[in-house]
């Protein structure tokens, strides 16, 4: 499918990935091309599952999540419906903002938001007692040296667009 991509498309995918809220009119004349067919793209490309979505991104910090903290989950069991059923447990935790499944000593590595420690604290201990749990690692982050939502899409347009 994405041999199916032309230019246009990943100018399309490259402004609203910068800007969700462009309009329509705005985002045609970026790209260089009208506004019905910019539409059609834009829907296309939503139908096809490039654009998963539309959301803003909001600071953590500035809504009182003051921790953020990485968990290394290791499993007991490797089973699909063990993983299946990990993961569906997760799913349910506000706190976790992203689920890797890893390969490797590690099963699954967690991003956690939290107001303060003693909450984070709570939540691991849930977490260490949640089924076919066999451990939990923690680090604690010190700062964020790079936080890049976008993919580089930069690396996928040809020379000189």
């Amino acid at each position: 499918m994405l041999a199916r991509l032309d230019s246009i498309d990943l100018k399309i995918l490259s402004e609203l990935q910068n800007d969700g809220r462009i309009t329509n009119v705005e985002l045609a004349r970026r790209v260089g091309i009208s506004a019905p067919p910019c539409l059609r793209r834009v829907r296309a490309l939503e139908e096809a599952g490039f654009i998963r979505g539309y959301r803003g991104l909001l600071d953590e910090k500035r809504l009182g999540y003051e921790v953020v903290a990485f968990a290394m989950v290791h499993l007991s069991s490797q089973a699909e419906a063990d993983l299946n059923a990990f993961e569906a447990y997760v799913r349910k935790q506000p706190l976790v903002r992203e689920c890797w499944m890893l390969s490797g000593e590690i099963d699954f590595i967690l991003k956690c938001v939290a107001p303060d420690l003693k909450t984070f604290q709570a939540f691991v201990g849930e977490l260490t007692g949640a089924p076919h749990v066999r451990n939990v690692k923690t680090s604690l982050t010190l700062r964020n040296s790079k936080d890049e939502a976008l993919v580089p899409l930069e690396a996928r347009m040809p020379a000189g667009k």
